[in-house]
């Protein structure tokens, strides 16, 4: 039943003592809850999506910037507007188990990524760091992953504190065609 926007919403019964708060449903996160998109064991080829993507193209993969060891790509699930991750191409779990070059692409992406976001989104700050292990909360254990994420003052509004929903203000598409274009060139 559509309602205008000056009607009262349909009240669902059953579902408790009716309170102030209006729901905002968002019934295609559950795919990510379920485990979609999770690889099915620890080995590179049990569906580990960090090893697929390289072979995508950077559109479909959403990927920003390719190195030669690390690449640069757009969170699927994103905390807010342009979190990225630089990923190593090498299936490794764990950052002691990087090489010498692998850790300064890492690095250097990073950085990267950084001034990308600076240029194209005017971030304040950055929340940067990586989950070792499902214990210490990593998604995705088996392929290590160092997140990028942008910052701005105020950005920790009543959506995401009291309603538990972030509200994204861009297409994933349209969000890593901006950083690729505003990626540094050195």
């Amino acid at each position: 039943m559509l309602h205008s926007m000056t009607s009262e919403p349909e009240q669902q019964l059953g579902v408790g003592t009716q309170d102030a708060f209006q729901r905002l449903w968002t019934p295609h996160r559950m795919a990510y809850i379920q485990g979609e998109n999770k690889p099915t064991g620890p080995g590179a080829g049990d569906g580990c999506p960090f090893c697929s993507i390289p072979a995508k193209s950077d559109e479909d993969g959403l990927v920003v910037r390719r190195g030669e060891q690390v690449y640069a790509v757009l969170n699927l699930y994103p905390y807010n507007g342009g979190h990225l991750m630089t990923v190593p191409y090498r299936h490794v779990a764990d950052y002691t188990d990087l090489t010498a070059g692998e850790t300064a692409e890492l690095g250097e992406l990073t950085k990267q990524a950084m001034t990308a976001l600076r240029t194209a989104s005017g971030a304040h700050g950055f929340n940067i760091g990586m989950n070792q292990g499902t214990v210490a909360g990593a998604g995705i254990a088996a392929h290590l992953h160092q997140h990028i994420v942008p910052r701005w003052g105020g950005d920790t509004n009543f959506m995401p504190v009291v309603g538990h929903t972030r509200v994204l203000p861009q297409l994933l598409a349209d969000t890593r065609k901006m950083l690729a274009e505003a990626w540094p060139t050195s």
